[in-house]
């Protein structure tokens, strides 16, 4: 028992020191911060700072580690709805839910009931007993009135499939990279100590995977065949990464550079040059919020 909370307390004062370390990188850059006004800020002795982290560098490597962890969270987290089993298949009809495989029976409560239609489904091929002098009534084979018009059900899925795009994937992962560098210093500062002068300790250039993770994003986008005619996914990316970055930047300094507003008007700016007039119906500026908060 005694053990255990030892090793709690040493994992809450390993990590006050990478968030103190991160908000001072992050607001005086690294090389000025000093270890003593990083322990002094995380509320613990220089002795327990040494104990943790030997020197400063090595500080400043498990807050790139831990910046790389959550920029990680940020780009795996914005998967298409389709990955994660939310969207259905072609034709809009979910996997669950009753609707009857051609010739079959319907599921327990699949479909829907119009006043005085037949429960489909019953023991008996007649329904109920008929009034004195009636024929019996006999039930009508299924009908698949439930399902929209192929045009219709057409025009749904592909409304849903631009929502779903790899375009609409990259605005939701612009937002929420930018949500990020709004409220968490380790974020920020994993970026300010990969600034593109040389990367503190051996952690992550977060620029460059940024641009990575862009460029991949919009080369799947061209072979969905949603980018503009004439458009290379060169100048693209090169647009995107600056605006992003750029705001990223200007962010710590004034942090309505790091807006939902701001970043939505730079996307419906770019985007009806960006994508091909089909795609630009179904694509949202200000981005699908999470459904859960990060």
């Amino acid at each position: 028992m005694v053990k255990q909370v030892r090793q709690e307390r040493a994992i809450r004062t390993r990590n006050a020191l990478i968030e103190s370390a991160a908000a001072l990188f992050a607001r005086h850059g690294y090389e000025v911060v000093s270890l003593s006004t990083i322990s002094a800020r995380a509320g613990v002795s220089n002795g327990a700072l040494h104990f943790h982290f030997p020197s400063k560098a090595a500080l400043a490597e498990a807050v790139g580690v831990a910046a790389a962890q959550r920029f990680g969270r940020i780009i795996a987290d914005e998967v298409l709805p389709a990955q994660r089993g939310g969207v259905p298949e072609r034709g809009g009809v979910p996997e669950r839910g009753g609707l009857p495989e051609r010739g079959g029976l319907p599921e327990r409560g699949g479909l829907p009931r119009h006043e005085g239609a037949p429960v489909y489904g019953v023991s008996s091929r007649y329904e109920g007993v008929p009034e004195r002098g009636a024929l019996p009534r006999r039930l009508e084979a299924p009908r698949r009135w439930d399902v929209p018009r192929r045009d219709e059900a057409a025009s749904k899925q592909s409304a849903a499939s631009r929502q779903n795009s790899a375009l609409q994937t990259l605005i939701d992962t612009s937002h929420a990279l930018l949500r990020g560098l709004g409220h968490d210093a380790v974020l920020r500062a994993g970026f300010a100590l990969g600034d593109g002068a040389g990367v503190v300790g051996r952690g992550e250039d977060l620029y460059r995977r940024w641009q990575e993770w862009v460029a991949e994003s919009l080369a799947r986008a061209e072979r969905e065949g949603l980018l503009a005619r004439g458009l290379a996914v060169r100048d693209a990316v090169t647009a995107v990464v600056g605006a992003t970055i750029g705001f990223a930047v200007l962010g710590g300094q004034d942090g309505q550079w790091l807006s939902r507003t701001t970043l939505t008007r730079f996307w419906t700016l770019l985007l009806p040059r960006l994508a091909t007039p089909t795609a630009l119906e179904g694509l949202m500026a200000s981005g699908r919020l999470p459904e859960t908060p990060r």
